[in-house]
Order: C-alpha cells, then sequence, then structure tokens
C-alpha cells in the first residue's frame, strides 16, 4: 500500500517535471520563430538591397555603352 502511495507521489512529481520542461521549450520555441523571423526579414532586405545594387550597375553599363554609340551616330 505504502509502495503505491509513493509510486503515485513519484509519479506526480515525474509529471509536474515534464510539464516545467514542456512549458521551457514552448517558450523557446516562441523565441526561436521570432528570431527566424527577422533573419529571414533582415536577409529579404540585403537580399534587395544587392539586386537594386546589380540593376543599377547594369543600367548605367548600358548608358555607358550606348550613349557614346548613339552620339556617333547621330553624327
Amino acid at each position: 500500500m505504502r509502495d503505491n502511495i509513493n509510486k503515485v507521489a513519484e509519479r506526480g512529481e515525474r509529471l509536474t517535471s515534464i510539464e516545467d520542461k514542456a512549458d521551457n521549450l514552448a517558450v523557446s520555441a516562441q523565441g526561436f520563430k521570432r528570431g527566424a523571423n527577422r533573419v529571414r526579414k533582415a536577409m529579404w532586405y540585403k537580399d534587395l538591397k544587392m539586386k537594386m545594387c546589380l540593376a543599377l550597375v547594369i543600367i548605367i553599363l548600358l548608358v555607358v555603352i550606348i550613349v557614346p554609340i548613339a552620339v556617333h551616330f547621330s553624327r
């Protein structure tokens, strides 16, 4: 009888411990999700900035190539 009572008490303690660990895991998961979203947005902005710089360089190169040709043929 006492063994059963002790086992039930130990089981309750283990369940409480598991609940605490599950709560901690849920909090950590929320923090990870927020951090992942921040990193995703930062990388998206960085990628956008890189694409805009690349587009600007291409436009400048095209202008440097096309303007002298247009000036030469307009004479």
